[in-house]
Order: structure tokens, then sequence, then C-alpha cells
């Protein structure tokens, strides 16, 4: 028969136990497969203008649906790749000839990013990351009519960087609300096509857009 204090103890390390087995179900940690679905809205913060026209180039905002991955290696650190794409309209505003309306644009700008999670395995998650991104233009149409000529823009691909700040926050075992902002530092070269003339002009474009989503992920 035992005693009581062998059953204090034992009570007490099943409580322990308990508690311990609660913990492990909290937060994100080593060895977790995180798979988000976010809506993202993308604000470029163009600067950038034409050379030969004298105009400024605009890009438009866009709110798109997003994919995302996140590893975790440890309860601290993870690596994040999103994929997403988006749909623009460009302007050259206030050139020599007028503002030129440049049809549209797809970017496609898949993110590496790698985070720090501070706080560990927790139900309150904030991470912060750093990264390359690789934008990749597609898509690019409305021919417009520019002093006469039918006219098209082309756009060169580019590497850039991405720094993040965001947070997860524990629903129950498996789901997780999360809010994330991304600053991306993309450039590219916009060349302005006329038919039958050949390049018209080029301006020298750094976009910059922020990125800003919020969704629900799955813990696999």
């Amino acid at each position: 028969m035992l005693g009581p204090l062998t059953k204090a103890g034992c009570a007490a390390a099943v409580a322990l136990g308990a508690v311990g087995a609660a913990h492990a179900e909290d937060g994100l940690g080593a060895g977790d497969f995180l798979v988000r679905g976010r809506l993202l809205a993308v604000v470029p913060q163009e600067s950038g203008h034409d050379d030969q026209l004298g105009g400024k180039i605009s890009v438009g905002n866009a709110v798109v649906p997003e994919v995302d991955f996140t590893y975790y290696f440890t309860d601290y650190i993870a690596a994040e790749l999103i994929a997403a794409t988006t749909r623009h309209s460009v302007k050259d505003k206030n050139s020599s000839i007028g503002n030129l309306d440049l049809g549209h644009v797809w970017l496609l700008p898949p993110t590496l990013t790698v985070q720090v999670h501070p706080l560990g395995r927790s139900r309150f998650d904030p991470y912060i990351g750093a990264g390359i991104n690789y934008t990749i233009f597609y898509g690019q149409g409305g021919t417009q009519d520019i002093a006469g000529q039918k006219a098209k823009v082309n756009y060169d691909n580019d590497f850039g960087y991405a720094f993040q700040a965001g947070f997860n926050y524990q629903i129950d075992d498996s789901w997780f609300f999360n809010l994330d902002v991304k600053k991306l530092y993309v450039s590219t070269t916009a060349s302005v096509v006329l038919d039958g003339v050949g390049e018209a002009t080029r301006a020298n474009v750094d976009l910059d857009p922020w990125l800003i989503g919020v969704g629900l992920g799955y813990r696999f």
C-alpha cells in the first residue's frame, strides 16, 4: 500500500506531466510545417522617371490571395516561402506628351525569408525576418497608341531583397491566425517599344512595394 507521501508524489508527477504535455501543444516549434492562406495587399512605393519623355512612372496597388509555407528548423528559427501574383496598371505621368497609360503588367515575386521567433514555442508568436526575392514580370497588356504609334511595354526581371515582421496567434492545436508585413526592394527597367519603330524610351523604376497580409495557417 502506498503511503501518503508516495501518493502525493505520484499525483504531483502526473500533474507535472500533464502540464508538460499541454505546453508541448502550445505554439510552433522545431519540425512544424505551417501552410497559410492570406489576403495580400501589394502597395508599390515606386520611384523612377522616363529620361527621354520626362515623365514619372506610376504603378497601381493590388489585393490578391496568397499562399505561403513556413518550416521551423528549431523553436526559434524558421524559413518562409511565399507565392502570389499581382496585376498592376502602369502610367507615365506628366511626360512631354502628356499622361500616358502604359497598360498593365503581372508581377510574380517569390520571396524566401529566414525568420527569428524570439519567444520560441508560444501561443503568441512574433517574428522578424529577412531574405531575397526574384521578381518576374509577365503578361504585359493594354497596348496603347502613343504619338500615333502602337506601343507596348517590356520589363526586365531582377533580384531584390526583403524584410518582414509579423506574428502568429494559436487558435487551437492546428490553426493559427497571422498578420505579416513585408518590405520588398524591387527594381526593373521598363522599355516602351513602338510598332515599326523600335524602342522609344526606357525608364529605371524602383517599385519597393509593401506587402501586407492577413490570414490563417494550418500546422502539419
